[in-house]
C-alpha cells in the first residue's frame, strides 16, 4: 500500500518541509520570545482567564496567535490538494482493503452522528474528519506536521502503549475508543498479541484507511463504525479500554457518558488509560492552551479541563483514579510530573483507573 508521502512532487514536498519548519520555529523560538516579553513586563495573574486576557495585550501575541492559525490552514489547503490530485490511488487502495488480510471493516451507514461531532471542523479540517473517503487520507497527512513529523512510524503512540498500558499477558479483548485511522490501534497488536483487538471511531473515512494500513500489515484489527458511547459488546467484557485525544473532543457530558462505557466494558480488575491533556498549574502556560484550543476549532477543551474525572471514575467503582503526567518526545509516562522545556507544546496527560475487582 503507497503512503502518501511517495506520492508527494518535489513542490508539494517543498512547501510541507516549509509549513513543518514554521510550526517548528512558531513553538520553539516564537513562543518563548512571548514568554519572554510577558515576564519581563512586570504583569502577574492568578488564573488562565486572567492569563487570556493579559496575554493577548503582549506586542508579540497577534505574531504568535497568527502563525499558529495560517500555519494549520496552508497544513491543510496542502494535504488537501495532495490528496485530491492523487484520489484515483487513494480510493483504490481503500476499495481493495476489506477483501485483505485477517482484519475486519464493519461500518454502519445508519449511525447518527452526534450534532456536537457535526457542527464543528475540528482541527480547522474543512469538513473534518467524517465527510468523505478522502478525509481520512488528509487528516493523516496533517497529523504528520502537528506532531513535527516526531510520531512518524507511530512512535508516539508505540510509546504510550510501552510506558502508560499495562503488561496483561492473559487479556482477550481490548478496545480503543477514537480510534481514528488507527495510529492508535496498531501498536496495541505488539502490547497484546493474544487479544483481539477492536477499534471503534464514528468516522468511516478514518476507519476505512484504519484497516487498509492493517491489512496491509497483515495486522487482525477489528474496526467498527460505533459511538463510544455506546459500543455494541457486552458487560465486564473488556480486559482494557483505552483513548487517545478524544475526550478534549467532547461536551461535558459525552466525556462522562464515554468514562462510563468504558466502565461498563471492563472486566472487574480491568483498566482504562485515556491519553488526553490537563492543565499544568502554571496560569500563564494554560492560558496559551486555552486559547490554542479557540484558534484550533477545539471548543471542548475547557469542558474537558472542567469535570472532575477522578471523581467520575471514583463513582463508577474504579480505583486508583489519577491523572499521571506523559512525555511525548522520550520518555512516555512521568510519574514525576511534566518535564522543564521553554518550547510550546500539549500538556499531555493519561487518565488511568482499574475496575475493583
Amino acid at each position: 500500500m503507497r503512503d502518501i508521502d511517495e506520492m508527494l512532487t518535489l513542490d508539494e514536498r517543498s512547501s510541507a518541509d516549509f509549513i513543518l519548519a514554521l510550526r517548528k520555529r512558531w513553538a520553539d523560538t516564537v513562543y518563548p520570545a512571548f514568554i519572554n516579553e510577558f515576564e519581563a513586563s512586570g504583569k502577574k495573574i492568578s488564573s488562565p482567564a486572567e492569563g487570556e486576557k493579559k496575554l493577548k495585550k503582549m506586542t508579540l501575541y497577534p505574531w504568535f496567535s497568527h502563525l499558529e492559525r495560517i500555519g494549520q490552514k496552508m497544513m491543510w489547503r496542502l494535504g488537501s490538494d495532495v490528496v485530491f490530485r492523487c484520489s484515483d490511488e487513494l480510493l483504490t487502495q481503500l476499495e481493495a482493503a476489506p477483501s485483505m488480510g485477517a482484519g475486519k471493516l464493519k461500518l454502519n451507514p445508519d449511525l447518527k452522528l452526534p450534532k456536537w461531532y457535526t457542527d464543528t471542523d475540528i482541527h480547522m479540517q474543512p469538513g473534518s474528519f467524517f465527510s468523505d473517503d478522502l478525509s481520512g487520507y488528509v487528516y493523516q497527512f496533517g497529523a504528520r506536521i502537528v506532531m513535527l513529523r516526531d510520531n512518524d512510524g507511530y512512535k508516539f503512540h508505540k510509546l504510550f502503549a510501552q510506558t502508560a498500558l499495562p503488561e496483561m499477558p492473559a487479556a482477550t479483548r481490548v478496545v480503543d475508543m477514537a480510534c481514528g485511522f488507527g495510529k492508535s490501534t496498531r501498536p496495541l497488536v505488539d502490547k497484546y498479541p493474544s487479544a483481539e483487538v477492536i477499534g471503534v471511531d464514528l468516522a468511516a473515512p478514518g476507519l476505512k484507511l484504519a484497516h487498509a494500513e492493517a491489512a496491509a500489515e497483515g495486522l487482525a484489527i477489528e474496526f467498527r463504525q460505533e459511538d463510544a458511547r455506546s459500543v455494541n459488546l457486552p458487560d465486564a467484557s473488556v480486559d482494557l479500554v483505552t483513548g487517545t485525544m478524544m475526550l478534549h473532543e467532547m461536551p461535558a457530558t459525552a466525556i462522562v457518558q464515554t468514562v462510563e462505557e468504558a466502565a461498563r466494558l471492563l472486566k472487574p480488575g480491568g483498566v482504562i488509560r485515556f491519553l488526553e491533556f490537563q492543565p499544568t498549574g502554571d496560569p500563564v502556560r494554560d492560558a496559551t492552551v486555552y486559547e490554542h484550543a479557540e484558534r484550533n476549532n477545539e471548543p471542548y477543551f475547557r469542558d474537558l479541563f472542567a469535570t472532575d474525572l477522578i471523581e467520575v471514575c471514583e463513582k463508577l467503582g474504579l480505583k486508583d483514579a489519577k491523572w499521571v503526567a506523559f512525555d511525548e518526545r522520550a520518555e512516555g509516562l512521568r510519574p514525576k510530573g511534566w518535564p522543564a522545556r521553554s518550547d510550546w507544546h500539549f500538556p499531555w496527560c493519561v487518565l488511568q483507573a482499574t475496575k475493583a475487582a
